[in-house]
């Protein structure tokens, strides 16, 4: 699996916070692999070249192809993910309040979903998905993904207060406390929650732990030899057991099931985010 993280334009600096690069085909024998994706920080721009990836819900045996280009609203609950032979895929993921800014969309409207990002944006997506279809190289692919987002900073709504709040929660894994964040974005506490909801798509609060939860979970993918206690101690729980408590919540399992389900798959979906 080779996945690699790209630099990027300066131009793209205020909305997009990585775009990453996936080439992925499956060892002989193997026609799918199944993995489980719980909720990341992040709204996402999924571009898939000829083969997309199936998710279905933890429980169920029922998968549903995605399309071609997804976008994915605020995350609240897990999903797994069926890769069938071959991923080529290039992701995008947006600084909090990005995508609204672009689509003038209340997040908490698209939360826990996935959607067709043909139905979000102009004919121009439908090119690029046009184009993505058998690049020939994953950077070439990466570069029709740019040049679309670079045309996408003209029309981009004003940056508030709000949104280098919300970032400076994020950079500390959402560690900073609500009130001084609230005090960063020039709102009131009320107002910061209804602003959160509209452009984050849930409270600041859950945002918070989301973020705390999202660094303990990729640390797992990234490091599976080091222990819970450690994991929980990196991400900055107060104890094991809060830690316990959201896995539950967000992964839908205790840590060590998740342990036991990422032994099954070759696949670490989430380890090579960077914020």
């Amino acid at each position: 699996m080779e996945v690699k993280t790209h630099l990027l334009h300066p131009a793209l600096h205020e909305y997009v916070l990585n775009i990453l690069t996936v080439d992925l085909t499956l060892m002989d024998g193997i026609s799918e692999v199944v993995t489980p994706f719980p909720p990341s920080p992040f709204q996402s721009l999924m571009f898939y070249c000829n083969d997309p990836v199936s998710m279905g819900r933890p429980g169920s045996a029922n998968f549903e192809t995605q399309p071609l280009v997804l976008l994915t609203g605020p995350q609240l609950s897990r999903v797994n993910v069926k890769v069938h032979q071959r991923l080529r895929s290039i992701r995008v993921d947006f600084l909090p309040g990005a995508m609204y800014r672009i689509l003038n969309v209340p997040m908490h409207e698209l939360a826990d979903g996935g959607y067709d990002a043909l139905d979000f944006f102009d004919a121009e997506m439908r090119r690029v998905n046009e184009r993505l279809q058998n690049p020939g190289t994953m950077e070439e692919g990466k570069n029709i993904v740019e040049e679309f987002l670079l045309k996408r900073v003209i029309g981009l709504r004003k940056a508030l207060p709000f949104d280098a709040a919300i970032r400076a929660l994020l950079a500390t894994n959402g560690a900073m406390s609500i009130e001084k964040t609230a005090s960063l974005s020039c709102l009131s506490l009320k107002q910061f929650e209804r602003t959160c909801k509209e452009r984050i798509g849930m409270n600041p609060k859950f945002y918070a732990r989301i973020l705390k939860f999202s660094k303990a979970y990729r640390l797992r993918e990234d490091f599976p030899q080091i222990s819970w206690l450690q994991i929980a101690h990196e991400a900055g729980y107060f104890d094991q057991m809060h830690m316990i408590r959201d896995f539950k919540i967000f992964a839908g399992v205790n840590p060590s099931i998740i342990e036991q389900e990422l032994l099954l798959t070759p696949l670490r979906m989430q380890k090579d985010m960077r914020y």
